[in-house]
């Protein structure tokens, strides 16, 4: 090995000028930490409400299906409340119950006799 032919120079301006750098490159580290920290925070802070903006989105959507699926029962009841009161105003005529009765129970009077006809609705 060859040895080198620089030489450096050891004295108190030199350790002075190495103690400076140093202490500049501590604060240095010092304001990169700080930053780094004040960035984490920030972008916690606009985390939390990002999430909480997507959970009230997602909560919105599910009651909205919810209202839709209600809707279309209502819609249901209505019409079938509505078929309800139409045989109720039928069946108040008694001519009209005598034959539903007759129809849909297969009733019939005292000595007369029914038959079922495969393939007549009931």
């Amino acid at each position: 090995m060859r040895k080198s032919k620089i030489l450096q120079l050891n004295n108190a301006f030199i350790q002075s000028e190495r103690a400076k750098s140093q202490n500049k490159l501590a604060e240095r580290q010092q304001k990169n930490r700080f930053m780094a920290a004040i960035l984490v925070l920030v972008i916690f802070l606009f985390m939390l409400p990002a999430y909480n903006l997507v959970v009230t989105y997602t909560t919105i959507q599910q009651q909205e299906k919810k209202l839709a699926e209600l809707e279309k029962n209502y819609d249901e009841l209505t019409k079938e409340q509505k078929q309800v009161a139409e045989m109720v105003t039928k069946l108040k005529n008694e001519d009209y119950a005598a034959k539903y009765v007759r129809a849909k129970y297969q009733y019939s009077k005292e000595g007369e006799f029914v038959y079922n006809i495969p393939g007549l609705p009931k």
